[in-house]
């Protein structure tokens, strides 16, 4: 969907931005020919409503001129600079919640065009603790958001619902620790049943959700994820919910390539509370705004 609304802006923007140039060149050199034919015909002078007539821009025209600039504004500033996302599922609580709204920085790492994606301007890479946006590699059309906990070439260990991450060049396997526990943050269902924590990572500290139950994994149910390792390839990111035990990431489906990077998210700009039963006919109306959420990411 995202793509799709990129390549519409990007043929919006073009069609637009050629009736301009036509306009400026060509358009308005042949309506002041035809006035001043017309007026010379008429032997020197027409009223000022066929004068006007003459002079005015089809409407065509005059839609195209003045929605060109506008949709120039909001192309680059979508494709290059900042981009809104919503959050659609509970996969990042307790740090990003249902109805919030992120901006993503789209020039974090590297610039790429807006359709084909190619990258043509390198400006950075992730670091571990970045919270990234990224096409799903398993369906492009669709966009994630997850937390990079691995790097390339990074060795990933998931043991006792615990992370261990092996930088290259160390000998060791570094398990990320978890203090602060809290179990009533109110940013879940009480019949979750799960506990909040700080997760600390070299550069920055942040809340996750873990369920005790060693074997439990409500994305799939079925998998054992007592003990796992992986070795992350280059080019490539390892990628996790913060809600460890409720978000289908890279520990079922794989890593990120770098290539399927969108941005990095960096703040929340507003966020939306959605009260009504999904029943409701008008479920997707904000019951109120929680004003409290708004502000950057950790």
């Amino acid at each position: 969907m995202a793509a799709m609304f990129s390549l519409f802006l990007v043929i919006l923007t073009f069609v637009t931005g050629v009736i301009w140039v036509l306009e400026k060149k060509v358009f308005k050199a042949r309506r002041e020919a035809k006035l001043q034919e017309t007026i010379a015909a008429a032997g020197g002078s027409i009223d000022d409503d066929t004068a006007e007539k003459l002079a005015k821009q089809p409407w065509w025209i005059e839609n195209a001129v003045s929605i060109f600039p506008v949709i120039t504004i909001v192309l680059v500033l979508r494709s290059f600079i900042y981009e809104p996302f919503q959050i659609p599922s509970g996969s990042m609580k307790p740090t990003l919640l249902v109805g919030d709204f992120v901006l993503v920085e789209k020039f974090a790492y590297g610039l790429r065009d807006p359709v084909f994606r190619h990258k043509f301007i390198e400006t950075g890479e992730p670091e571990a603790g970045d919270i990234v946006v990224f096409k799903f590699p398993e369906d492009t059309r669709f966009d994630y958001i997850k937390r990079v906990i691995g790097l390339p070439g990074d060795i990933v260990a998931y043991r006792d619902k615990q992370f261990c991450v092996q930088r290259p060049g160390e000998s060791h396997c570094t398990p990320l620790p978890l203090s602060n526990i809290n179990r009533d943050s109110g940013h879940f269902d009480k019949a979750d049943q799960l506990i909040e924590f700080t997760e600390t990572m070299p550069t920055l500290e942040h809340q996750i959700l873990v369920n005790p139950n060693p074997q439990t994994n409500i994305k799939f149910p079925s998998a054992n994820l007592a003990v796992n390792t992986w070795v992350v390839p280059e080019g490539h990111y390892f990628v996790v919910g913060d809600n460890r035990d409720q978000s289908a990431d890279s520990r079922f489906w794989g890593f990120v390539p770098e290539a399927n990077l969108v941005g990095k998210a960096t703040a929340i700009w507003i966020s939306f509370e959605f009260g009504r039963d999904e029943s409701s006919a008008i479920s997707w109306i904000p019951t109120a705004v929680r004003f409290n959420r708004i502000g950057g990411l950790t």
